[in-house]
């Protein structure tokens, strides 16, 4: 059987709500990261040499990485949801934003909260730097929910999973004020009407508070 290992607070989130929006027999195993340095613990790091989330097992295979392992649940069990055929309009869409998320968004959000736990002076370049690259991905995003409903356009799909963590739970280690991102605001609102965002999160990180505003 699918397994999804999910480590509190991380990545993994994506790969147990793409579980949920699929609707797929799965068993989640849950992990708490340590207490004092927030890492994962000895028993989730020996999943895979990588020893990140997220880790799914499924029979005999042992997969790390978000976006080969939705690609992968999406080619085993999606039968063709939750993604765009190359002839829909909104494709290259789609293809942008699936990739953005890790490519972009998440790294510099991640280059970004190590700059800060350095104690740099607030006009060091490459913090500066970094901080200005964070602000133009949100100001993208914003501006792609300000004119679709999703990011690939009217249809949900797996690159809103994708950028979801970044968007939310990434912000409790790296805070980012949405307070000028009224676009982003309400599609997050989308989000979390979705009853499969809602399932996911409940079973992965019960009692978390979900940071969507």
């Amino acid at each position: 059987m699918l397994t999804v290992h999910h480590l509190g607070k991380s990545q993994s989130e994506r790969i147990v709500w793409l579980c949920e929006e699929l609707e797929i027999p799965y068993e989640l195993k849950c992990y708490a990261r340590d207490p004092v340095t927030m890492l994962a613990p000895a028993d989730y790091k020996a999943l895979h040499p990588i020893g990140t989330a997220p880790v799914i097992t499924d029979g005999q295979l042992v997969l790390a990485e978000s976006g080969a392992v939705v690609e992968y649940i999406l080619a085993k069990y999606g039968n063709g949801r939750l993604t765009l055929k190359p002839s829909d309009p909104d494709f290259a869409q789609f293809l942008y934003w699936f990739h953005f998320a890790n490519g972009t968004l998440q790294a510099q959000m991640g280059r970004s909260m190590i700059l800060n736990r350095l104690n740099l002076a607030a006009d060091n370049p490459m913090l500066v730097a970094t901080k200005a690259r964070v602000d133009r991905s949100f100001d993208l995003i914003e501006a792609r929910v300000g004119g679709a409903r999703y990011l690939a356009g009217d249809e949900f799909t797996t690159a809103d999973i994708m950028i979801g963590f970044s968007l939310t739970t990434m912000r409790y280690f790296l805070p980012y004020d949405l307070g000028r991102r009224p676009n982003i605001r309400d599609y997050l609102g989308r989000i979390a009407a979705r009853p499969a965002y809602q399932r996911a999160m409940q079973k992965g990180d019960p009692g978390m508070a979900l940071l969507l505003t």
